[in-house]
């Protein structure tokens, strides 16, 4: 590296590359981590990729998997993890770069990886830089030999990785018993416990949203669908979401979307009611992916076959979205979602197959976004400002109802109130809404609060943001057990609430507090998995029995290894913390 002629330089660097595999040196390791260090920092210099890198890197991870005595000796338990990490790393940006780890046959000696003949960490590189190869045109195609297997394996590592990590590493109290070269890994070599804990948390979300990044590459070209879209698999789809650890990835949502665009797809998930309930809750609610529910959903009832047998369930969502204008940079949302809805309202073969909610709601869409619109044009403004009046004394009388203990009647105040209300009438339409929807939750009437809650949020500006109804909306999603959509409204409330007050005060409320405790341990990326074992149920992976052994192999050997510290770690995009406020208890 420090040869000052570059010709003779690049030949002793290639050189190199073609004798590391087949020699056996202590600094290996360390020439490694220096290689990977400047694959993490430099992944589009051509220097290495053009002087056998990968062909190098091949060889040294099919070493370490089918040579036990070699990857025992020294510090060679960490090679085959850096090394399918410097393939991804310099195959992440540049499709030249990915076809030449093709031609050197990568590919190969990343699938054992995949396979687990090592461990989950290495399983972890091998996705990621075969998810890279899988979303260039060029390098997906060398990759059909193996299309069964990787869509199998990748729906596998989706369902089973996070139980797999818990059970292996973040379950495992005693930190003699981890292995050690993991903790390292994890660490840097600087951590403790507690350190690996939550750095195993972000790799088992990476390992599963890779897996299912790599599915989406077979999805968009209408591969495999007949393996993905498997009942099962896309009930487990729904669980899976980045979260707050990886909020640049839509997981299972993301696929869900994807599966969608095709006519198998839409059919399968169409057949599956829990399915397309979880795409409902997700687009009433104010996770950053809720367009993506929204989309998904729209593409479900375009479709002349799917349509039907979706619009009993997304029906009365959609209709609570109509008024929802911007969202992330997508325009005019709620027009679309009318079109979409009323696409043929006035076909009475097709209205003969409604039931009467979908009716219903279709009739509430109309009104609000045809009829109503037309009606106050042609009012007078002397009609209009009696209607304000009346709105106003049906507004306070609801409240006083309220407060007397009355919430059946308040009730009814707000609904004759919204009635009359004019469209343009935004904010007062928001607190009737709100309010309407705190008298359906004194009355445990979870759904009725969401949907009061849903339209209320559409209406403010930005969406999302009015802080009462975000909080009753958190508050009537954990009456129905959805933690994940209560949770995300519950963090938009704080963040509101503490935006709204500025930053002097930063005492996060004690109810939002207990809430949010409660929601996160539900929704921990490890939640299910501790379940399972609490309950005494094993877990299910077809790969346990040799990777426990393959493990307990690198454990034995490893113990009389010194420890490693790597000098860095892939850049981590974790969601910044929200913070809050406490809010007032006074109705609006």
């Amino acid at each position: 590296m420090k040869e000052s002629d570059p010709s003779l330089r690049r030949a002793r660097i290639a050189k190199c590359f073609q004798e590391m595999p087949r020699r056996d040196e202590e600094e290996h390791v360390l020439v490694l981590s220096g290689l990977w260090n400047i694959a993490m920092t430099q992944p589009d210099d051509p220097e290495f990729p053009t002087l056998g890198i990968f062909g190098c890197m091949g060889k040294l991870i099919l070493r370490g998997v089918n040579d036990k005595d070699w990857i025992g000796r020294d510090q060679n338990v960490y090679i085959p993890y850096y090394a399918a990490h410097i393939i991804g790393s310099y195959t992440i940006n540049k499709v030249e770069f990915a076809e030449k780890a093709v031609e050197a046959g990568v590919v190969p000696p990343l699938m054992e990886l995949l396979r687990g003949k090592l461990s989950w960490v290495e399983q972890r590189v091998a996705v990621r830089a075969l998810s890279h190869l899988a979303s260039y045109d060029p390098t997906m195609r060398s990759m059909f030999e193996y299309e069964k297997e990787i869509v199998e394996l990748c729906t596998q590592l989706a369902t089973t990785c996070l139980n797999v990590v818990y059970s292996r590493f973040v379950g495992v109290r005693d930190p003699k018993k981890r292995l050690k070269y993991q903790c390292d890994l994890l660490t840097r070599g600087l951590g403790g416990a507690e350190m690996e804990n939550r750095k195993a948390e972000e790799w088992a979300s990476q390992l599963q949203c890779w897996s299912l990044y790599t599915l989406n590459c077979f999805a968009s070209k209408e591969r495999s669908l007949n393996l993905i879209c498997r009942e099962g698999f896309l009930k487990d789809l729904c669980k899976m979401w980045g979260g707050l650890i990886n909020d640049t990835s839509p997981a299972g949502v993301g696929l869900l979307r994807i599966l969608c665009y095709s006519k198998e797809g839409r059919k399968c998930v169409a057949d599956c009611k829990e399915v397309v309930r979880s795409l409902c809750n997700l687009s009433r609610s104010s996770d950053d992916w809720q367009y993506v529910g929204i989309d998904s959903l729209l593409l479900l009832i375009q479709d002349p076959v799917a349509r039907f047998k979706v619009m009993e369930l997304a029906a009365a969502v959609l209709a609570d979205l109509v008024e929802l204008r911007d969202l992330r940079g997508r325009k005019n949302i709620g027009d679309a979602i009318t079109r979409a809805l009323l696409l043929d309202y006035t076909d009475r073969k097709s209205k003969s197959k409604m039931c009467k909610e979908v009716e219903e709601a279709l009739e509430v869409v109309r009104d609000i976004k045809v009829g109503r619109r037309k009606k106050e044009k042609e009012m007078s403004k002397q009609d209009l400002q009696e209607r304000r009046v009346l709105v106003c004394f049906k507004k306070q009388k609801g409240n006083e109802r309220f407060w007397c203990g009355d919430v059946e009647v308040a009730v009814v105040y707000y609904s004759e109130a919204l009635d009359l209300c004019p469209l343009k009438m935004t904010k007062e339409r928001i607190v009737l809404y709100s309010n309407r929807a705190q008298c359906h939750l004194f009355l445990k009437d979870a759904a009725a609060a969401i949907s009061d809650t849903t339209r209320a949020l559409c209406l403010s500006s930005p969406p999302n943001s009015h802080e009462k109804s975000l909080w009753r909306r958190s508050q009537a999603y954990d009456m129905m057990g959805l933690a994940k959509e209560s949770l995300m409204d519950c963090i938009m409330f704080v963040n509101g609430r503490f935006l709204s007050k500025g930053m002097k005060q930063i005492k996060v409320p004690y109810y939002a507090a207990r809430m949010l405790n409660k929601q996160m341990n539900a929704t921990w990326l490890f939640a299910a998995a501790l379940s399972q074992k609490s309950s005494g149920k094993e877990i299910e992976d077809e790969n346990n029995e040799s990777c426990t052994r393959t493990e307990k192999e690198m454990a034995m050997a490893m113990k009389k290894t010194a420890s490693f510290c790597s000098v860095l770690e892939e850049f981590s995009s974790s969601k910044g913390k929200r913070r809050a406020e406490t809010p007032s208890r006074r109705k609006n």
